[in-house]
């Protein structure tokens, strides 16, 4: 399992470790040994049964999920997965519990000695209900649920259990996409020196730090509708010496003015939003680009552009994961969303970043 590197990080006996490691490892070994396994018994029993059946492959993810779900050995994979997903979260409320008043006093001293950066709040926000009605990712309160005055938890159970999610994917501080892409575009573009950078449903803030680290000069801010996230994401930032403005605020109606950014960025957010939210988001990103200014959605591949067995694999969470907006956004044709925003189609983009990690 991955320890985190920051003062925030929860202290852990022994015993929790080794859970965390257990559950890290089980992770593993569903998401890699298992997966193939799964692969395999499409290749060699239900995929030719499909065939034989219809005369036919199968054309669509959904044709896939139907053939293979009463398959044992999937419902074996798939009970699995789950048991692991719930247990990532599990692992993490015994030091949580334990250290949740320490953790709250922790922020308030950081936000009070520090004074790096900043953190808005508007307790007038509604958090769309397909934030607040869903536990997504099977996480316990979602992102955010709150339970006391200045409440960090949700942001602090965010963080240790996507160290125990990702078994060490995603580098010491979590920031492997954020500091790939940002680390990318510095080296693609040499004269890109934005003054103004938006990180779009940022939860945690622990991709938008790589955007300060990368271009330092630049003013960076993060928003998100979930508040114990956005003070514990400021509280992080504090503690990594890391200056980035943190606010409130609903990605489909930003409170920014027009051509006020240079680069607007999200990793992993679009597909938890449903579809005619993601058309304002584009939207509203359109608005507050400056002309010439650079929009970053880190996703992973329309359905589109994959094969049936790809689009279904991928399409497991919406599923099983608590994201029942995973494949509705993975069934869009991003060109598309993004040209209707106003976005010239010729300047639309889609590439593959090596993993700094």
């Amino acid at each position: 399992m991955l320890e985190l590197k920051h003062d925030l990080r929860l202290a852990k006996t022994r015993d929790e470790k080794a859970r965390m490691n257990f559950v890290s490892g089980l992770r593993a070994h569903v998401l890699n040994d298992m997966a193939s396994g799964m692969r395999a018994v499409w290749d060699g029993e239900v995929e030719p049964r499909f065939r034989r059946k219809r005369r036919r492959g199968a054309k669509t993810g959904p044709e896939v999920h139907n053939a293979i779900k009463s398959n044992e050995y999937f419902k074996f994979y798939s009970s699995l997965r789950v048991t692991a997903q719930d247990l990532v979260w599990q692992s993490v409320f015994p030091p949580l519990d334990r250290e949740r008043d320490q953790l709250k006093a922790e922020a308030l001293a950081l936000r009070k000695n520090k004074n790096i950066g900043s953190l808005t709040l508007d307790p007038k926000l509604e958090v769309p209900r397909y934030v607040s009605a869903i536990d997504v990712h099977l996480m316990a309160g979602n992102y955010d649920g709150e339970y006391d005055t200045d409440d960090v938890a949700a942001g602090a159970l965010y963080d240790n259990g996507f160290a125990v999610f990702s078994f060490g994917l995603m580098g010491q501080n979590l920031d492997d996409i954020g500091q790939s892409i940002a680390g990318f575009i510095r080296l693609k573009f040499p004269n890109l020196k934005p003054k103004k950078i938006l990180d779009l449903g940022c939860t945690i803030g622990h991709n938008t730090g790589s955007w300060k680290d990368q271009f330092p000069e630049a003013e960076v801010h993060g928003i998100d509708v979930a508040a114990p996230c956005l003070r514990y994401a400021h509280a992080r930032a504090q503690a990594q010496g890391r200056e980035i403005h943190f606010h409130q605020m609903n990605a489909e109606q930003l409170d920014f003015p027009d051509a006020s950014f240079d680069v607007v960025f999200s990793s992993m957010f679009l597909h938890e939003v449903p579809k005619k939210g993601i058309e304002k988001i584009i939207a509203e990103t359109y608005r507050v680009l400056k002309p010439g200014g650079l929009m970053l959605h880190m996703e992973l591949p329309p359905n589109g552009q994959l094969s049936p067995y790809e689009a279904f694999y991928l399409d497991w969470d919406s599923a099983y994961n608590n994201e029942p907006f995973y494949k509705p956004f993975r069934d869009l044709d991003p060109a598309a969303v993004c040209a209707r925003a106003g976005f010239k189609p010729k300047n639309f983009l889609q590439f593959v970043i090596p993993s700094v990690g």
